[in-house]
């Protein structure tokens, strides 16, 4: 049996099936043509979706991930002859793995963007003491809420798709755990890693490039919707303003994921204003050669940071895991300096739209709206009757293994930003539209 392609609910991979389409493939096919996948397109990345025709939605984001991790999967495998041997089945890298797992990475994300994630998992903890986290969630909707022909339950993806998804191998039972996978789904996906005999706490290679290739994009993309939308100034007085410098900075130190860039070897506040020094120059050399045209400009700084980015991408041993890691490399080591340029263009991003003033009163107003509905669900004989009939459905026949709050939250983080909106005015404005509406 290829391990690779096992799936859990299926027994065999070929019988059940007449067409002669690649494993891979089918989970491509399940994956695009699913609710969740479409719903991506009017949930925030980090404008809020609707916000105007340009800026990057989830599904935008998605898209443009899987097609940078692709590429790099492709280069990869002629960079790396061992990895088309198969010698084990976490350390192969397979273009069309990396593509669905890069589709199907932000599938958990609720409405509102990140806000929206920490708002539900505040109530689910106050509820019932359950965690919230997309990560998780990714894994409930591909192994539970999802359907499929001839499935009452996920869309049955293939052992290496699942676990090229998984960026974060643990149950959040675990202690101290913060990101990771649901106890409920865990158990299916810790006996495929089992049956892969992963070492304790590595991802795939897969997963880990998947990983890196969203960072890219989040550090490259973003700032370029970011200066669309004038959050962002190209100027000096911009980038050398102390306050941006001090915000960036402060970032970085706060973040807990950081302790693996080996930030303590430099002088953080020196390295930010030298990152932006060089992206603002740049900027100035691009425009010039653009004849001065802003649009052109941007799409050209985007290009040509992925580029940097991508082109240093590689694999050298982890000794830490005996394993494998895939991470920019300069001269067969890691580059800690390309990783920390990226974390600080990252930094910006966050400091100039996410904290943004304007934004964060958006956002204020996203936490309402998910307590209103909340509020509004929470209690099982109120919150029935004004729940879709195919959910109360599908709660009956799983609510042993269901509880009412964990079903709230499912429900809730399925819809769009639009139809948050939309539930929350028939629910507390007087604008409601028609009962006519399908929801």
């Amino acid at each position: 049996m290829d391990l690779r392609k096992l799936r859990l609910d299926e027994p065999s991979t070929n019988s059940m099936f007449s067409d002669e389409r690649e494993a891979y493939e089918r989970d491509y096919a399940r994956l695009i043509q699913s609710p969740a996948f479409r719903r991506m397109q009017g949930k925030s990345q980090v404008f809020g979706a609707g916000t105007g025709d340009y800026y990057r939605t989830r599904l935008t984001h998605s898209l443009e991930v899987s097609q940078i991790a692709r590429e790099v999967a492709r280069r990869l495998g002629g960079q790396y002859p061992w990895l088309s041997k198969g010698e084990h089945p976490g350390l192969v890298i397979d273009p069309a793995v990396v593509e669905c797992a890069a589709l199907a990475h932000d599938l958990g994300h609720p409405p509102f963007g990140h806000r929206g994630e920490d708002v539900l998992n505040r109530l689910l903890q106050e509820e019932c003491g359950l965690p919230y986290e997309g990560n998780a969630q990714n894994f409930r909707i591909l192994m539970f809420l999802e359907k499929r022909a001839g499935s009452g339950s996920g869309l049955d993806l293939t052992a290496s798709v699942l676990l090229a998804i998984n960026k974060y191998p643990g149950s959040l039972d675990d202690p101290g755990r913060v990101k990771g996978v649901y106890a409920s789904e865990w158990a299916g996906i810790d006996e495929l890693r089992q049956r892969w005999q992963m070492p304790p706490g590595a991802p795939t290679l897969e997963a880990q490039l998947m990983d890196l290739c969203d960072d890219i994009a989040y550090s490259t993309h973003d700032i370029e919707d970011g200066i669309r939308a004038g959050k962002i100034s190209m100027n000096r007085s911009f980038f050398e303003d102390h306050r941006l410098i001090r915000d960036v900075v402060q970032e970085i130190i706060a973040d807990d994921g950081n302790h693996a860039f080996g930030w303590e070897s430099v002088d953080i506040p020196t390295m930010v204003k030298q990152v932006l020094e060089t992206y603002l120059a740049q900027w100035e050399s691009i425009y010039i050669s653009c004849e001065r045209e802003a649009s052109r400009t941007r799409r050209e700084m985007k290009a040509r940071w992925v580029s940097t980015f991508v082109g240093r991408i590689g694999i050298i041993d982890d000794p830490d895991h005996g394993w494998k890691r895939v991470t920019f490399v300069r001269d067969g080591v890691q580059d800690f300096g390309l990783l920390r340029t990226m974390e600080i263009l990252k930094k910006l991003a966050w400091v100039t739209l996410v904290k943004d003033f304007r934004v964060q009163r958006l956002q204020m107003r996203s936490e309402i709206r998910l307590r209103g509905l909340w509020e509004s669900f929470i209690q099982p004989e109120s919150g029935r009757l004004i729940i879709p009939a195919d959910w109360m459905a599908n709660y009956e026949r799983h609510k042993d293994h269901w509880s009412w709050p964990r079903f709230i939250a499912d429900y809730i983080s399925g819809m769009t930003d639009t139809y948050a909106e939309k539930v929350y005015a028939e629910l507390y404005t007087s604008h409601s539209g028609t009962i006519y509406e399908m929801d």
